[in-house]
């Protein structure tokens, strides 16, 4: 019997090496996916559950926008069924990638169907145009279906051509100007995020925006991999009601703290959904990328403001360069609140190993900060 097994196992292995394929494969026969960065991956691990084998380029405590992909990073690129990538400026780098792994696969963008809020001049504006149809917003009318929540293209006027959500890969040059669209801020506001204006890319840091991401992976998940489509539904349906638990937590422990007193300084600009979800006014020296580069004046006004304002909160983030903040709090007196986690998520170890421990523990650090 033992005698069998071993030699129908031979068989097997001799045969899937003369096909090409590998014995990892044919064992772990699970839908190669991959994700961008590691707030994404999460997400996507949550829907995806068992049945993918996921592998996330920008890895904990990885800053996505000055990351350069490794030759490892272009094989499991050009193997992956799915790419689920941000969008909104973010992934730079991604377009020119792309090219070079020869990515043939379906990719996505988790933003897609969000309000979107453009910094500048001092303010952020709200943008509805690229918000499709069947999107609810407001928590308390969410009723957390999947199903119900149509990307196609007679519901979804503003989805731009070559994002091919069918699995159907002939269209490349489609696929091209999608990127050149949604990546390089070419031919609309998504502009160069290298300055203080343009399209905040830092969508995931608004839980209810995470739910439109939940809904556009499942969706993706769904549709390279009809077959487990029920499970991915049924995960993003739990995880839909993880979120919303979390939102009314932390609307709780935010209340807490005045209005008037909800202003804190930060490396750089990463949390206008936060600030209009939760009311906090955030002050940075640094535009939306953290490759951006603040002016003396840029400092000087900050300072300028703290002294006025009494802001009592100031804090580094993972990501980012942090010796303006430290700068900014030896010049002010003001003590440094503690870390946010902006753009990626910690190691394992670490506080913010999840999207819903980091969104938990910037809160709670944020008020505990405003407390003291």
């Amino acid at each position: 019997m033992t005698l069998t097994i071993f030699r129908n196992s031979h068989l097997i292995a001799s045969l899937a090496l003369s096909l090409g394929i590998s014995s990892t494969a044919l064992a772990n026969d699970k839908l190669p996916v991959v994700a961008s960065f590691s707030i994404l991956g999460d997400l996507v691990s949550q829907v995806g559950g068992e049945h993918i084998d996921l592998t996330t380029l920008v890895k904990a405590n990885g800053d996505a926008h000055v990351y350069s992909p490794t030759p490892k990073d272009a094989l499991a690129v050009k193997n992956a069924q799915l790419l689920v990538m941000n969008g909104l400026n973010f992934e730079g780098w991604m377009p020119r990638f792309l090219e070079s792994a020869h990515f043939k696969g379906t990719k996505i963008f988790a933003s897609d169907g969000i309000k979107t809020i453009t910094i500048g001049d001092g303010h952020a504006n709200e943008h509805h145009e690229h918000e499709p149809e069947g999107h609810d917003h407001d928590s308390k009318h969410h009723e957390h279906e999947p199903e119900g929540h149509d990307h196609d293209s007679e519901h979804h006027e503003h989805e731009q051509e070559g994002h091919d959500h069918d699995g159907e890969h002939d269209e490349h040059d489609e696929h091209d100007e999608h990127d050149q669209h949604d990546q390089t801020g070419e031919h609309d506001n998504h502009g160069n995020e290298h300055h203080h204006d343009g399209v905040d890319p830092h969508a995931w840091n608004s839980i209810s925006n995470v739910k439109i991401y939940i809904q556009n992976i499942e969706k993706g998940l769904s549709k390279a991999d009809p077959e487990n489509s029920q499970d991915y539904k049924n995960n993003a349906l739990a995880y839909l009601r993880k979120l919303d638990q979390l939102e009314i937590k932390l609307h709780a422990k935010m209340d807490t703290i005045p209005q008037s007193q909800r202003k804190v300084i930060t490396a750089h600009d990463a949390f206008a959904y936060f600030s209009r979800d939760f009311h906090v006014e955030f002050i940075a020296p640094q535009g939306t990328s953290t490759e951006s580069e603040a002016s003396a004046s840029d400092m000087a006004a900050i300072i300028k403001q703290i002294r006025k304002d009494k802001i009592n909160a100031v804090f580094m983030e993972n990501i980012a360069d942090n010796r303006m903040v430290e700068q900014i709090s030896r010049e002010t007196e003001v003590k440094i609140g503690g870390k946010l986690y902006t753009g990626a998520l910690s190691e394992a170890q670490g506080p913010a190993a999840s999207y819903l421990e980091m969104m938990q523990y910037n809160v709670t650090t944020i008020v505990s900060a405003l407390t003291h």
